[in-house]
């Protein structure tokens, strides 16, 4: 029998991407084994132009969470995180902050990161770097 996928953990049957707002965001990084976070603004085109982007590989990786955070509506959040360019696309692996850049992704480049991403061993890097992961998840 195969292990649930991050959806089914979260109890949703299939992969979508979901909102995040500053009441489910630390929750929603504790919770997903791996999560990828889209932060964009209506207004903003180059977001819109990355979001079909980011819906096809959610739908293509199921074992990943996928998630967007509207800038404009949780602003304190992209304050919080320090987003100064959107769109930004954040990476979560066991509550740590694995990744963060700005600029929207073509779709090969988003499932090549994908890939790197599951390959990442968070332990060994923390290990490496001396950092508590408890508290980096805090700080986030």
């Amino acid at each position: 029998m195969e292990p649930p996928t991050s959806n089914e953990r979260l109890g949703r049957t299939h992969m979508a991407t979901i909102e995040l707002t500053q009441n489910n965001f630390s929750q929603t990084i504790e919770s997903s084994p791996l999560l990828l976070v889209d932060f964009w603004a209506p207004w903003c085109g180059p977001c819109r132009a990355f979001g079909p982007v980011f819906e096809a590989a959610s739908e293509k990786h199921d074992d990943v969470v996928f998630a967007k955070v509207n800038t404009e509506d949780e602003q304190a959040l992209a304050g919080a995180l320090e987003i100064q360019a959107i769109p930004t696309l954040m990476a979560f692996k066991q509550g740590v902050l694995v990744y963060s850049d700005a600029g929207a992704l073509p779709a090969a480049a988003l499932n090549q990161l994908i890939e790197q991403l599951r390959d990442f061993d968070v332990a060994a890097a923390v290990a490496a770097d001396g950092t508590d992961t408890d508290a980096d998840t805090d700080a986030n």
